[in-house]
């Protein structure tokens, strides 16, 4: 039976008070944007709040279990405290465009959970959180204050205390002296000492919390310090608060918190009460939170149960699934640390059937860290950590080591589980891992990954790391890094790490990966992306990390000798550069280089920053090319300038010393449409299209006695644009060998195919490409160097040759509005959030997004495909290895008298990547070559 309005509040009651404007603004800043499918609202902060409150409702059993609950909102902007002083947080930056809709949402989605949502014009929330607090306090209750701000810290007592749901952390007196280094009845006086630069309150300048609380302590208060302030020993502190007494006293009044607000609603009505179902369902619903939705519905029985708290939750019983949104306590993970306890989980492993896997290392690089532990869950709140390879902190041995299983024993041990084809191993970004793990032996399967489900379920709106995920799916905010390892200079690396800390960091990453599988896993085939997650997503991890751990070899001589001779050319263009400006400068230098181009000589069109400084970009630049040689000058020498720092000079550092290679990372879930990116370095990025820029992979050198074979699709996404878009002359063309682009031009421009000249055929191309990716007239303008006028001519004539693009293209852009996302041939859905944008700019940019996602899409998933394939087909020729994805290539390396075999296997398979899922009616084409480096190899 549902509880009353109205409960009367004595000694038996505990009141929960939630900031809800912190709540919003932190849900805001954790996810990403996320827009409603059916209309493209914004609801990304409203998703996460919903969670947050979801998570509390269902975190607080026991003694934790509220009696009475609301939410507290800001009604606005404007309070008593802007009447008193101005400039009252004057400095607070605009709330962002797409947060302002959410915020009555935020409030519908409290009522609908059932909880009073409160908010008083003229006040801010901490005020009425203030007179509530002190109103329970006065009646005997306990409060808790779920918020992190440091302003409600004036208002624990030891009845009342703050609960910060982020860290899982509780703020009692203790807590607030470990903050402002004295107690609760001080923090208003150290406040109005050291001001608030958020709020923009005052304070005395120069003076911080600690200096404060030292001055507090010798003083008693702030009105007696301010009265003795002439004492003060040290000259600056004294002058200080003499001359800024009044900003003190006004900064008290700022930051004191109201305790006697004129409450609408009682205290006594806020008594909990359950929801309404079909309020709380409707609403959910009606935001299309279909995986909260689900969750909600677990977490209610209303044949057996209005209750959606805690501890009146229905039991699981034997064969129920386990409860992923089950309270997170980090104290109950294990630290195994001998052979009996690791044993013991190993079995438990065995019996679940399922078991959550993370490594912990001392580098992010998968080809040279080293393993320090794993973590292990085999069902929400069970899991464990076993150290490896720590060398301090808790339970030391005699060498200064933790206490911890025989390295050698424990790999073995957990070989025999990981190899088990009867247990499910899952983990997060699991392509670090197995790279990990290969290197020393072990090779989990079968396998799950909770970041290529998510990248499945939700490619293009949303984030796919783990923490996100905690954050959006179970309100949950993992341990950060820095808080176990440190920061900045004082980071160590994992292995230095205290087990007490370690441990439930660890344990922490397993858990919330099991929990995440439990609510990933059946939305693989509600969305109707298990294919995609099957064929595409989960085989492809051990293939990348086989190739991260490869690495491809540079010659260090070669980057050096490019290196230097980008020097010399610098050189000559800066020296250049000095005599056409009349005086040296830098060139680096955007301030001096916009002042010599505008103020000395005088050239026209410059715009300038907010700040009032010349822009010097490149646009910018070559505009003015034409009107004077500088900036042209200036323009090659920044050319030459990234080519050394950011590729000759940086890939030499990058060369790991064992390996003599380059092992760059390659990131899986990165892009909307399916595409692998390349990170540290980035090899996908080196600038082929000059010649110096092309130079760059003549470092890129295979092994003494091979060859590298550059395997590259010949104008993919042309050809997938001819099938998709059922484009009969285009695939007529493809089928008989003919050069597209000749072909374009021939039909646009009424010339032969035989009598094509080379300045035509490249109109023709840059057209053929650029309405892959949606191009404006503008856009074609640019690329081309022609009018405006004339490039839509080419447009609108190349739609009049081709219908079916223009047909093509308004259909994706209607799936996309209908939908929230288009699709590729292979059925990955690419999700575009900003499709219905209000913005004109984002709506533009989002429907060329929609247009080029299912080509580019369809060519990354034939590429994954062809990748996955690759390693058994090319697994018995002798010395074959892949090495490398870039754009639409794949990079081998092979025994010199091997190479011919590996080529036709190589284009054989990638040439029928896509059968049998998809018969393409254009046949796709791959063009291999083999050479000493990477350049010659095309």
């Amino acid at each position: 039976m549902a509880a009353p309005h109205s409960a009367p509040v004595d000694e038996n009651a505990h009141v929960v008070l939630v900031d809800g404007s912190s709540y919003i603004f932190r849900a805001y800043h954790a996810l990403p944007p996320l827009t409603r499918k059916s209309d493209g609202a914004p609801i990304g902060a409203v998703s996460g709040f919903c969670n947050m409150l979801f998570k509390l409702l269902r975190d607080q059993s026991g003694d934790m279990r509220p009696t009475h609950f609301a939410v507290i909102f800001d009604a606005s902007s404007h309070t008593f405290r802007n009447e008193i002083y101005d400039q009252y947080k004057a400095n607070r930056s605009e709330t962002p465009e797409d947060l302002l809709p959410q915020f009555p949402m935020t409030r519908d989605a409290t009522r609908a959970f059932g909880v009073q949502s409160i908010e008083m014009e003229g006040f801010e929330a901490d005020d009425l959180i203030a007179t509530y607090a002190d109103q329970a306090d006065k009646l005997g209750a306990r409060t808790t204050i779920v918020s992190s701000d440091k302003d409600l810290m004036q208002l624990v007592t030891d009845r009342t205390i703050m609960y910060d749901t982020m860290k899982d952390k509780k703020i009692g007196p203790e807590g607030v002296v470990e903050k402002f280094g004295m107690g609760p009845e001080m923090v208003i006086d150290i406040q109005a000492l050291a001001g608030d630069s958020v709020d923009n309150v005052p304070g005395v300048p120069g003076i911080g919390v600690k200096t404060a609380a030292l001055l507090l302590t010798e003083y008693g208060d702030l009105e007696t310090l301010l009265a003795r302030a002439g004492e003060i020993k040290q000259k600056g502190r004294r002058e200080k608060l003499l001359e800024h007494a009044d900003g003190a006293r006004l900064s008290k009044i700022l930051v004191t918190l109201k305790r006697d607000v004129p409450l609408d609603v009682p205290l006594n009505q806020l008594a909990v009460i359950d929801p309404e179902p079909s309020l709380l369902f409707g609403f959910l619903e009606d935001m299309q939170f279909r995986t909260l939705t689900n969750r909600v519905r677990a977490a209610f029985d209303y044949g057996e149960t209005d209750s959606l708290r805690g501890d009146d939750m229905p039991g699981l019983t034997a064969g129920d699934a386990p409860e992923p949104n089950a309270p997170i306590d980090r104290s109950v993970y294990d630290c195994v640390q001998d052979m009996d306890a690791l044993e013991a989980w190993i079995k438990r492993a065995r019996e679940a059937g399922i078991v959550a896997v993370d490594c912990e290392t001392d580098s992010l690089d998968s080809a040279a860290a080293n393993l320090v532990g794993v973590s292990l869950a085999i069902a929400p709140g069970e899991a464990c950590y076993i150290p490896l390879a720590h060398i301090g902190g808790g339970d030391l041995l005699g060498d200064g080591a933790p206490k911890q299983v025989a390295f050698n024993a424990a790999l073995k041990a957990l070989a025999e589980l990981f190899e088990d084809p009867s247990v499910l191993k899952v983990g997060q970004n699991f392509k670090y891992d197995l790279g990990v793990f290969s290197r020393y032996g072990l090779y989990p399967a079968p396998y799950d990954d909770t970041m290529l489900m998510s990248y499945a379920v939700d490619g293009g709106r949303g984030r796919h790391g783990m923490d996100a995920m905690a954050f959006e799916y179970l309100g949950h905010q993992c341990i950060a890094f820095k808080e176990v390892a440190g920061s900045g200079k004082s980071q160590v690396t994992f292995d230095k790490v205290a087990l007490d800390k370690a441990a439930p960091y660890a344990a922490e990453d397993a858990d919330i990966t099991l929990r995440l599988w439990h609510i990933l896993k059946p939305r693989l085939a509600e969305e109707q992306v298990a294919t995609v997650y099957e064929t595409l997503e989960r085989p492809l991890p051990p293939v990348i990390a086989a190739m991260e751990n490869h690495g491809i070899k540079v010659d260090r001589a070669e980057l050096s000798r490019l290196s230097s001779d980008f020097a010399q050319k610098m050189a000559q263009l800066e020296d250049a550069a000095h005599e056409l400006a009349g005086h040296p400068f830098n060139l680096g230098s955007p301030k001096q280089l916009g002042e010599i181009l505008f103020d000395n000589l005088g050239l026209t069109g410059g715009k300038k920053t907010k700040t009032g400084a010349w822009q010097t970009g490149a646009g910018i630049l070559e505009d003015l090319a034409g009107e004077h040689e500088l900036p042209k000058t200036v323009l090659d020498w920044r050319h030459y300038s990234k080519l050394k720092s950011t590729y000759t000079d940086a890939l030499a550092q990058q060369i790991n010393p064992e390996t003599g290679r380059v092992h760059t990372s390659f990131s899986l879930a990165a892009t909307t449409t399916g595409r692998l990116s390349s990170s540290d370095p980035n090899l996908q990025n080196i600038p082929i299209r000059t010649e110096d820029g092309r130079k760059i992979r003549d470092a890129f050198v295979a092994e003494t006695g091979h060859v590298l074979v550059a395997a590259d699709y010949s104008q993919i996404e042309l050809r997938l644009l001819a099938h998709v878009a059922d484009l009969t002359t285009m695939k007529q063309a493809f089928a008989d060998g003919i050069d597209i682009h000749a072909l374009t031009a021939s039909e646009m421009f009424g010339v032969k195919i035989t009598e094509m000249d080379s300045e035509t055929r490249r109109k023709a191309k840059a057209i053929n490409f650029g309405i892959i990716y949606g191009i404006s007239a503008f856009g074609l303008a640019n690329n081309l160097g022609i009018g405006r006028g004339e490039a839509a001519d080419y447009i609108k004539s190349y739609f009049e040759k081709f219908p079916g693009i223009k047909a093509y293209m308004e259909e994706t852009k209607e799936e996309a509005r209908n939908l929230g996302y288009v699709s590729t041939i292979f059925g990955r859905k690419c999700h575009i959030p900003g499709i219905k944008d209000r913005n004109g700019a984002t709506r533009a940019f989002s429907e060329r997004q929609a247009i080029n996602a299912p080509i580019q899409g369809a060519a990354a998933d034939v590429m994954r495909r062809a990748m996955i394939r690759i390693p058994d087909a090319i697994k018995k020729i002798d010395g074959a290895r892949m090495l490398l994805q870039v754009h639409d290539e794949l990079v081998f390396e092979v025994p010199e008298n091997n190479a011919d075999e590996l080529m036709k296997v190589v284009k054989t398979t990638m040439e029928n990547a896509a059968m049998p899922a998809v018969n393409i009616s254009v046949p796709l084409v791959v063009e291999a070559k083999a050479a000493k480096n990477w350049n010659d190899a095309h």
